[in-house]
């Protein structure tokens, strides 16, 4: 019986016996393309793709050559939409960069990937080993970008949680058995220096001399050219690309004390130092190590949201249970959510209430109800009710995958002095070899003797590790610390600039209110409808809004009203046509005038119809449980509280006596442009933040220096945010300063301990009062206090 090729699914040919091992199962292939195609898409970990493939692929001895290099393949569209994202002229996606050191590395590929055509621009994050890359599609594909990457010495892929925890888990193995060899080796090497040392003094041979000598040199070898090959290849790698890199000083320091002891054995003059060298080299591997692992836990932690991505959906098509790959889900689709199961993509209910488990956007632990006409987003966990969901939004585009893209972007963020420091980092590694060479012709005059190891250790005891890690470290555990307590940061600036705000503006309605508004009250002022009506009719035309005050209209929604030629003014309304007349509802202010405007201002909404007042409606807000106490914190830190709003004078003054604002503090009645105008005029003496929930506060978010949205509001504003209140609390205001605050004081400390202790240790390198040992102490000391300074921020 013939069978077909998994690839292509054609007939494999008899007497081809070509396989792919795929999801642990041992494929057919039927030529020689299939198989390299197939083991390229095993190799780059993208296997979902034949789970959920909805045709054959491509005969792979089809393709050119050129295709069939490695990454070619991940070009193809239907492999990026695992793990890109689609803007309006340019792709997006984040890699998984293997090889990165130290944040040197980190600056080289963002230096080299920078200058290819077509590259919009990329981030490396040197702490979770991650890159964000955006590019122009027309100019050049993804696999031109990945092996530019390898090319200077790096293995990039694309991004997946599982992949990066196999990859850290792999890094995490090399490392300890390089100690291990290292370490073992080391000991053998010095109990031979032990034996060398003493036998000086009791008269040893030269024939034993010269066998434990050899040994040593043997001994020696897998210590230098295994343990030691990580910082072998960063400095070839920098060099290639006409840099300098720590590894640089490093490297050379390693293979000229080898060189030295090797030539004094084979000439049988002069001093041998292997256990030296093999101490030294084992304690740079212990610092490298004790360094990826506090790297890896922040890392870790950051990519904590990329497990929530769910994979698979229930599709309803004809009523009838679909199972497809979540990434194929439309818009509009109709998915159902069993208990238990993951969300694919942001919806609205259709059917069905439950509960859902929205920690991993909120960091709310307590399950959030849901019914019919509610919001559920991707990655939450649906409870013990079936659901039936309509799609608002494809996955790529689903709120969660917007969070991963501009969190990991805001981790990669370098504020002024990073960039500073990065520029100082470049030019002390010359420094660096420029003093050690003038301290080895310096001492070689005074002392030949001591000259090598005294240039030894300026070459290892100044390596600007630590200076490099000081920013990346600490921006990579704050944000995570943010995103674990539902603040979501998505411009790399907010840490910086946090810490500077001095005056906070607050729009009220669903800000300093929780915007749930329920009716009160209803005035009709024309007989010819009925309560009912006018409220039908009111809840067909807000149907149209996003403003919190649409929805206390909801539950009176007739969907046999049908509103024609519906237009929004965002901040004031909506206008529409019905059975050929025009209605409108929205604030007194925008649609009143002159006495029916001062006898109906008090509202929060009025309806009329062909410019004839109809209907006044009263309704009633609650002030946020935080709020109070979140304006008492800002003004005892000296931090000045505006309300700006749309609403009425009256209403503002009510909330505003309640929450502590003062009155000359309140701005009310506020169009869009009006927000805008009065932030702008407070910057010429603050530094302000906007916080707000609305399409209205869009402009003013542009303009203030930080816009920070509810995690409640509409899209556009989140779009809009530099941060957004997942867990929608005010409160979040005083946790984001707090740590936005420490951010930035650990950043200063892990910079003063970097330039302190190279200020302080240079010189006494170069006056030969650091040894060799101590050299590698302090500078694998210097990097994990910074590492370790930064991770308290996880506390």
């Amino acid at each position: 019986m013939s069978e077909n090729c998994f690839h292509c699914d054609e007939v494999v040919p008899k007497g081809i016996d070509l396989t792919v091992t795929i999801n642990n199962v041992v494929q057919p292939m039927c030529c020689i393309g299939c198989q390299a195609v197939a083991q390229t898409i095993v190799d780059n970990n993208l296997t979902e793709y034949y789970q959920f493939r909805t045709e054959p692929a491509q005969k792979g001895a089809e393709l050119v050559p050129e295709q069939l290099k490695r990454h070619q393949l991940l070009d193809d569209d239907h492999l990026q939409d695992e793990f890109t994202y689609s803007g309006d002229d340019y792709k997006e996606t984040i890699l998984t960069i293997d090889g990165i050191s130290c944040a040197a590395c980190a600056w080289l590929i963002e230096m080299q990937i920078s200058k290819l055509k077509g590259v919009v621009n990329i981030n490396v994050n040197a702490t979770s080993q991650r890159a964000t890359v955006r590019w122009q599609e027309q100019t050049i594909q993804l696999s031109d970008i990945l092996i530019a990457i390898e090319h200077i010495g790096y293995q990039a892929l694309p991004f997946k949680a599982s992949t990066a925890e196999q990859l850290n888990q792999t890094q995490s193995k090399n490392f300890i058995k390089r100690l291990g060899i290292s370490g073992i080796l080391m000991m053998q090497v010095m109990m031979i220096a032990v034996g060398l040392y003493f036998g000086a003094f009791s008269g040893m041979s030269e024939h034993t001399e010269v066998y434990l000598r050899w040994t040593s040199f043997f001994l020696s070898i897998p210590i230098i050219f295994y343990g030691a090959y990580p910082f072998y290849i960063g400095a070839i790698n920098a060099l290639k690309s006409k840099r300098l890199s720590m590894d640089v000083p490093v490297s050379i320091a390693i293979l000229l004390a080898f060189s030295a002891s090797a030539w004094a054995t084979v000439s049988q003059q002069g001093e041998v130092y292997f256990e030296s060298i093999s101490m030294f080299t084992f304690l740079l591997l212990i610092g490298k190590f004790l360094e990826f692992r506090a790297r890896s836990r922040a890392a870790q932690m950051s990519a904590n949201l990329l497990k929530m991505m769910p994979m698979t959906a229930t599709k309803l098509e004809d009523n009838e249970e679909v199972f497809i790959a979540a990434r194929k889900l439309n818009v509009a689709d109709t998915v159902l959510i069993k208990p238990g199961e993951v969300v694919p993509a942001d919806g609205v209910i259709l059917s069905g209430k439950s509960q859902l488990n929205e920690a991993m956007l909120s960091g709310e632990q307590l399950p959030v109800n849901k019914t019919q006409g509610d919001t559920v987003f991707a990655g939450t966990i649906n409870g013990d009710g079936n659901l039936t969901v309509e799609v608002k939004k494809s996955p790529q585009m689903s709120f969660l995958s917007q969070l991963i893209r501009l969190s990991e972007s805001s981790q990669a963020y370098k504020p002024k002095i990073a960039q500073l420091s990065d520029k100082i980092a470049q030019y002390f590694v010359a420094i660096i070899l420029f003093t050690a060479i003038g301290t080895a012709l310096y001492w070689h005059q005074h002392l030949p003797a001591e000259a090598f190891w005294i240039t030894l250790s300026v070459l290892v005891a100044t390596c600007p590790c630590a200076l490099s890690l000081a920013t990346p470290t600490a921006l990579t555990c704050g944000t995570t610390k943010l995103n674990k307590n539902g603040i979501m940061i998505k411009s790399g600036h907010v840490i910086e600039t946090m810490p500077k705000v001095d005056c906070i503006a607050f729009d009220k309605t669903g800000t300093l209110t929780a915007g749930q508004f329920t009716l009160k009250k209803v005035s009709i002022f024309d007989n010819n409808y009925s309560e009912e009506q006018l409220l039908a009719i009111a809840a067909a035309l807000e149907a149209y809004s996003e403003h919190p005050l649409a929805k206390a209209f909801s539950q009176y929604r007739d969907f046999s009203i049908g509103i024609e030629q519906a237009e929004v003014t965002a901040g004031s309304g909506v206008t529409g046509v019905l059975a050929d007349k025009t209605w409108q509802i929205g604030k007194p202010s925008w649609l009143l005038t002159g006495a029916d405007l001062t006898e109906h201002q008090q509202a929060q909404c009025v309806l009329i119809v062909d410019q004839q007042l109809v209907a006044r409606f009263d309704l009633a807000d609650t002030i946020r449980d935080d709020a109070t106490q979140v304006i008492d914190d800002l003004k005892q830190q000296q931090i000045k509280p505006l309300m700006l709003s749309g609403d009425n004078s009256h209403g503002c003054q009510q909330v505003a006596n309640v929450v502590g604002i003062d009155d000359n503090n309140v701005k009310a009645s506020l169009t869009a442009e009006d927000k805008m105008t009065f932030v702008k005029a407070e910057q010429g003496q603050h530094t302000v933040a906007m916080i707000g929930d609305g399409i209205n506060d869009t402009p003013v978010f542009s303009a203030a220096h930080i816009a920070i949205a509810m995690g409640s509001g509409t899209d556009v504003a989140k779009t809009g945010a530099d941060v957004i209140l997942l867990n929608n609390q005010l409160s979040s205001l005083t946790k984001l300063q707090q740590v936005a605050k420490k951010t930035q004081k650990i950043i200063w400390q892990n910079y003063l301990w970097a330039f302190g202790y190279n200020a302080i240790i240079l010189p006494l390198a170069v006056a030969g009062m650091i040894t060799p040992y101590m050299a590698v102490i302090g500078m694998s000391a210097s990097s994990i206090l910074v590492i370790t300074n930064s991770l308290r921020l996880l506390k």
